[in-house]
């Protein structure tokens, strides 16, 4: 049975997407750390574990989702982007990439924002018309 994330790449689950290419699909986490906060995926790979993918795979997830993360940092302001693999709570590799303004953003135990459903869709079409710029 295809992973949540599969079935959000395929386009069966709604998502906010910010970018996407033949191989990986990246999107807002809907539960953010912060606004921006993005979930970059392989499509083709429900591996659960970033190191067990083959080379190929691993390195192009890398590249697209630093092009992501330029988009990123282009359309929400921070003064980085952060980047953590957990892998722990969906069986299926992606990489977190959230808005800093400190290192302290980064606690995934903190209280979650809450963010409405137009702001949400707003920040996801910023960050999709800079991922088009690139």
């Amino acid at each position: 049975m295809a992973t949540i994330f599969t079935r959000i790449a395929n386009g069966e689950i709604p998502s906010y997407k910010v970018a996407e290419s033949e191989d990986f699909y990246a999107f807002l986490d809907i539960s953010p750390l912060a606004e921006g906060h993005t979930l970059v995926i392989p499509k083709k790979v429900e591996d659960d574990y970033i190191f067990h993918l083959d080379a190929d795979v691993y390195e192009g997830l890398w590249a697209f989702a630093r092009n992501v993360a330029r988009a990123l940092k282009a359309a929400v302001p921070c003064k980085r982007v952060g980047v953590a693999v957990l892998g722990m709570e969906v069986p299926h590799t992606h990489i977190h990439l959230v808005p800093l303004q400190t290192e302290g953003d980064l606690d995934f135990r903190k209280k979650r924002p809450e963010i409405s459903k137009e702001r949400m869709a707003e920040i996801a079409e910023s960050i999709l018309a800079e991922y088009e710029k690139l």
